[in-house]
């Protein structure tokens, strides 16, 4: 009990990343599984009934999710669609009831399914399938079906898991050149089960299947009762290998098999998503991102030294300041203090986006604190998804809030107008893509197309309950009064004095977006592979420690760009603090393109608009999300250092 109890407390601490020292621990350990609050486990007595469920199709060349039943497979006597929640839907998963027969611990041998005849239409439906990769994905007791597949890893044997198996596979005949097409038709089926002593119950920790391709044959006509000879558990014939595959061609018959084993294992229920989550190359991921954390943070550290010591010395230089003389021959970022709060060009549009920032930041935030603390684990599908998407909407308070502060602050009076277009700019983009990017999943016929039912849902949680909540943080904000300026403003703008080629803004826009991707980019590469390879990621932990290191690192690089420009008499920072920040956005997008070209088999012109369309999106909620960042660390670093100073 006493060893349990320290697992379970270690799982815990470990997913909360609450220390640096449990972080580290995390590192070395990887990503643990826990008790799930809400997730209860059930006990199966010896020959129980279990209920196997289809998902949807998936393939990695195409990215297009596809029904199970969408192909000829055998089917049960009904179809039954499971209740899927907003995420699950948007994934384009489609859980239905299979024609698999299990009775707990009591193993089934050569298990004929059903028989179907190919046409023309089948056959090709099949081998399109088959060319393009996809993969079955099957769900028992909560867990996905995994294949295991041995490798040698440095001298060792280990076991890694692939989820779901192949339709079927390409390949010649000995002595042929000609490329055939075979289908997986046997499923050998191993569910591993932890069994309770004192009740004789047992709960299930593993599911796992090796497919077969075989070409069965049987004696006289076709039955229900008819037994095969190429399978047959009387005979003890059983399916090895396949040797002899089952070819797909128009009217070949193909007859449906599978054996279900069952196997009693030492993993406890709790620990059973442990091999799902474990990286096959934990090393390498964990060397790479603590170099790149260490670095980082070596910088950030270097570049608060140097601001702070050089701040000192000019606040103390301009303080001390007697004569007439003396003032009249200030330079630097002082003399800029008449012009420094005037205000923008376009400052409707900024202060939306800082309101849209502030929106994609409290998502972000919440979403990893529930993230670490277990309530979105991989066992809850669809739940990270939906969890972003209801936090959003409900974000949108604080949207109203900042967005209509700022434009006070800037002695704005229409605070309607704004909150309207702070509910309506970034969400209305984002839709405008997400349709188009819909109409071509439709068009393929695929199961990821949202539904119209799906579709209103989303157009409520938008209308009805985000842009009302976002007029109300309007109108709460507006309602408190401004920020009174440190520093009055000239009534005549101050002319800006030429600047140095390394100033201009294009070029130190550019320069300041390096840093932050910086942060970010290598554990980029692990949340782009397990969203577009179909792999878990669940080292939320971590990836909480990167955002809060993003979030510094976007902060300073963006006063330190601001300090140099304030020194160089150049007072228009208001726009360029965001940009600085969030032109990190650009270099995300770029890698994006870079991981595509040299990662993905995606070949065809769907597939890959689908990729950079939902790229295009995930770029730009990050382009807001950093340059808000950015933006506010400059607002209050120019507010404390206008406001340390003595101006006559």
């Amino acid at each position: 009990m006493a060893m349990e109890f320290l697992r379970s407390s270690r799982r815990i601490l470990e997913s909360s990343g609450c220390a640096i020292a449990l972080i580290f621990l995390l590192f070395i350990h990887g990503a643990h599984s826990f008790y799930l609050p809400g997730v209860a486990p059930q006990d199966f007595e010896k020959g129980d009934e279990l209920k196997v469920k289809v998902n949807k199709l998936t393939s990695i060349k195409t990215q297009l999710p596809y029904s199970y039943y969408s192909l000829p497979f055998c089917r049960p006597s009904k179809i039954v669609d499971s209740t899927e929640n907003l995420g699950e839907v948007l994934r384009g998963d489609r859980i239905e009831n299979a024609p698999y027969s299990f009775k707990m611990r009591e193993a089934q041998m050569c298990n004929i399914l059903g028989r179907v005849i190919l046409d023309a239409k089948t056959a090709k439906a099949f081998k399109e399938k088959i060319d393009d990769e996809y993969r079955v994905n099957m769900i028992l007791d909560n867990l996905p079906l995994v294949v295991p597949i041995e490798r040698v890893d440095q001298g060792s044997p280990s076991v890694v898991y692939q989820l779901g198996y192949h339709v079927g596979l390409k390949g010649q005949y000995e002595g042929s050149k000609e490329q055939k097409f075979f289908m997986h038709n046997h499923l050998a089926f191993t569910v591993r089960y932890h069994r309770d002593i004192q009740t004789d119950a047992a709960r299930i920790v593993g599911f796992e299947v090796k497919p077969y391709s075989v070409k069965h044959e049987y004696e006289g006509e076709w039955s229900e009762k008819t037994r095969l000879t190429t399978c047959d558990p009387h005979t003890k014939r059983l399916v090895v290998s396949s040797a002899t595959p089952q070819e797909v061609e128009q009217k070949k018959e193909i007859i449906f098999t599978y054996d279900v084993d069952f196997q009693e294992s030492e993993v406890k229920w709790a620990s059973r998503w442990d091999t799902y989550l474990l990286m096959s190359d934990n090393q390498i991921h964990w060397f790479s991102i603590v170099n790149s954390l260490m670095i980082v943070l070596f910088l950030s550290g270097m570049v608060a030294m140097i601001m702070l010591r050089t701040l000192y010395r000019d606040i103390s230089r301009y303080n001390e300041l007697e004569t007439q003389e003396e003032a009249q021959e200030e330079t630097g970022w002082k003399l800029v203090h008449g012009d420094v709060f005037r205000l923008p060009t376009n400052s409707d549009l900024l202060c939306v986006y800082v309101g849209t920032g502030v929106q994609c930041l409290g998502m972000v935030f919440v979403t990893m604190i529930f993230a670490m603390l277990g309530f979105l684990s991989p066992s809850n599908r669809g739940g990270l998804m939906t969890a972003m998407l209801l936090l959003w909407v409900f974000m949108g308070l604080f949207a109203g809030y900042a967005s209509s502060r700022l434009y006070k602050m800037f002695k704005g009076t229409e605070w309607k107008r704004i909150a309207f277009r702070t509910a309506f700019l970034f969400p209305a983009v984002v839709s405008a893509i997400f349709f188009v990017l819909n109409a071509l999943i439709w068009g393929q016929k695929s199961s990821g197309a949202v539904p119209f039912g799906t579709m209103f849902a989303l157009i409520f949680l938008w209308f009805g309950i985000s842009v009302p909540l976002v007029f109300v943080g309007g109108y709460i904000g507006f309602k408190k009064p401004a920020a009174d300026d440190p520093v009055k403003t000239n009534k005549i703008p101050r002319q800006i004095p030429e600047q140095a080629w390394y100033m201009n803004p294009v070029f130190s826009i550019l320069i300041g977006g390096i840093l932050p991707f910086g942060a970010v980019f290598i554990e980029l590469f692990f949340i782009l592979t397990s969203i577009w390879l179909n792999q878990f990621y669940y080292i939320f932990g971590f990836l909480f420690l990167v955002f809060v290191i993003l979030i510094v690192t976007c902060a300073e690089i963006t006063v330190v760009l601001c300090y140099f420009q304030l020194c160089s008499e150049d007072y228009l920072w208001w726009w360029r603090s965001y940009l600085t920040s969030g032109s990190s956005a650009l270099y995300l997008f770029l890698y994006a393109t870079f991981y595509f070209f040299t990662k993905l088999q995606i070949t065809k012109l769907v597939s890959a608009m689908l990729y950079f369309g939902y790229m295009l999106i995930a770029s730009y909620a990050f382009f807001v999300l950093t340059g808000t960042i950015g933006f506010y660390a400059c607002l209050w670093f120019t507010r404390l250092i206008y406001s340390s100073v003595k101006i006559d």
